[in-house]
């Protein structure tokens, strides 16, 4: 019996069963377009980051005899000490005689600032509302009725007339991006805590007497993230769309900030003899558009459990 117990304290243990399932982030691993989509989000993120070391000059400098010059053109600018430096416009120059690719770099840091500071306003002011309006009914038609009232203006309508109303500023395009964007969260954390109420565990706790603000953060709360989380990319992608329309129409961030939508604005009236003034801003802008609506459907795809997706 003691060799027998012996043996069988020496066999090795069964080896773990691993789960099926892919995790979340194993299943955005797998995808192509959220892998591109991320390479491309991280590449912008570190160009604006770096901006100040890739700049070849300052992008509010102005040399009227360097105006509109085509991409690859050497320029040669005067130096306080009487010399002279000399560096490739690898983009061109405006009409200013500015330099567009160090234009373009700063930008991207605007773009991204605007994008992701309009996601976390509106994602954060929409889970608050959205909580009051699907937990408490006398205050679900007041807030929904003025949801709707948003809804039925134009987000580019509705943001130029906030913009219009109010001084012109980095922190006013933030504020008025992030009203148009406000009330699809509501509406969207609504829907969730109405469905999860539903749930026999939520009516459980409700049954046993939980007070109110244990289940909305204990049960509701959690179950609004992966929704939250997904939305928030597309905000961010919508609100860089709309910065940069508001821009190009005059009304956005001030024309001495470069941003994309500014630079475009600049050089609009030229466009048919000097199309590199919109052309690369355009580039820029339509690219990380596109690798942040790639990634967000890869997080829709991943963290919801009703898309089966084959990997």
């Amino acid at each position: 019996m003691n060799s027998i117990e012996n043996i069988a304290m020496d066999a090795p243990a069964p080896p773990e069963k691993k789960s099926a399932r892919p995790s979340a982030l194993r299943k955005l691993l797998y995808m192509p377009s959220v892998a591109i989509g991320a390479l491309i989000l991280v590449l912008v993120t570190l160009i604006g980051l770096a901006a100040p070391f890739l700049h070849t000059m300052d992008p509010a400098e102005i040399n009227p005899s360097e105006r509109n010059k085509p991409p690859g053109y050497e320029s040669t600018i005067r130096l306080d000490d009487g010399g002279e430096s000399s560096f490739v416009n690898w983009m061109g120059t405006d009409s200013l005689g500015r330099d567009v690719y160090s234009r373009v770099l700063y930008g991207s840091r605007v773009s991204l600032i605007i994008g992701a500071s309009v996601a976390a306003a509106s994602v954060a002011a929409g889970l608050v509302l959205g909580l009051l309006a699907g937990f408490f009914r006398l205050l679900d038609n007041v807030i929904m009725r003025i949801m709707d009232g948003l809804m039925a203006i134009p987000s580019i309508l509705l943001a130029l007339s906030l913009v219009s109303l109010l001084s012109a500023g980095l922190s006013t395009v933030i504020f008025a991006i992030a009203i148009t964007e406000l009330p699809r969260v509501v509406r969207l954390v609504r829907s969730v805590v109405l469905s999860v109420r539903e749930e026999p565990y939520v009516e459980a706790a409700i049954s046993v007497g939980t007070p109110t603000y244990l289940l909305i953060f204990r049960h509701v709360v959690p179950n609004t993230i992966s929704p939250l989380v997904v939305q928030a990319t597309y905000i961010v992608a919508h609100a860089m769309l709309i910065e940069a329309t508001l821009s190009f129409l005059g009304v956005g961030i001030p024309a001495e900030i470069p941003t994309w939508g500014n630079i475009m604005a600049e050089g609009r009236a030229l466009f048919r003899i000097f199309p590199h003034n919109i052309l690369y801003p355009g580039i820029f802008l339509a690219l990380t558009v596109l690798a942040v609506n790639m990634f967000g459907d890869g997080l829709r795809d991943a963290l919801d459990p009703r898309i089966k997706k084959r990997i």
